[in-house]
């Protein structure tokens, strides 16, 4: 199941952001993040098709789907220059394509831990996958607990006269990786960042969560050896 992607542009924000330039400057660089953004949802689409696949032969070969759910978001256009600017790169369409890394996002969401790792090498295998950044925070959680397999990788979109290739970000995690990643959010930016109290239950919410897949996954295991 793919969610359904965000708005990727707006008109009148375009308008707005260009109302200081030229308007030679204006309709070059609207039209051209018009097509970048274009090009992110293609690449999402090519690599949410790749995940399918693998888990439509996964469960050929093991009678099971590793894959429980793939979800999808591109980042708008607001949320783009937000990140610009916090990091101090002048807004433009170059600029995003060549510094930026997550505007193209896909999570897996899998049953079990081990299956993460499946999938992520059957997909890096695959000769037009190429590997730029990988963070495990499984096996090295974040300070707060969050626990998540990032990859950075960069895969060709082919258009009618050419190929071109994009960034996507994937992340993985487990059913119950992403329950607790989801009501995190929700709960510590609700709540407020310096609450030490409600850092430390999260947290150990967290390692709860993590010993709950293990002991799935064990018993997944053990009804397989069966």
């Amino acid at each position: 199941m793919t969610q359904k992607k965000e708005q990727i542009y707006d008109e009148k924000f375009l308008t707005d952001l260009f109302k200081n330039k030229n308007m030679e400057f204006f309709v070059e660089e609207s039209m051209a993040i018009r097509e970048l953004m274009t090009y992110y949802e293609c690449a999402i689409m090519e690599v949410e098709t790749k995940f399918n696949v693998l888990n439509k032969e996964f469960s050929l070969r093991h009678d099971r789907n590793p894959i429980e759910t793939i979800k999808s978001r591109l980042k708008s256009v607001e949320g783009i220059i937000e990140k610009t600017n916090r990091k101090g790169i002048p807004f433009s369409s170059q600029n995003v394509e060549k510094y930026l890394t997550d505007i193209a996002g896909v999570r897996v969401i899998c049953a079990f831990p081990k299956d993460i790792y499946a999938i992520r090498e059957s997909f890096l295998a695959q000769d037009d996958i190429f590997l730029i950044e990988e963070k495990d925070y499984i096996q090295n959680p974040k300070p707060n607990g969050y626990r998540s397999l990032h990859l950075i990788v960069e895969t060709p979109i082919f258009l009618h006269d050419s190929k071109k290739m994009m960034k996507v970000e994937v992340q993985f995690r487990t059913i119950a990786m992403d329950f607790w990643a989801s009501l995190e959010h929700r709960i510590y930016y609700k709540k407020g960042k310096n609450d030490r109290e409600l850092k430390s239950e999260l947290k150990d919410c967290a390692e709860i969560s993590a010993n709950l897949d293990l002991k799935m996954q064990g018993i997944r295991e053990r009804l397989d050896e069966d």
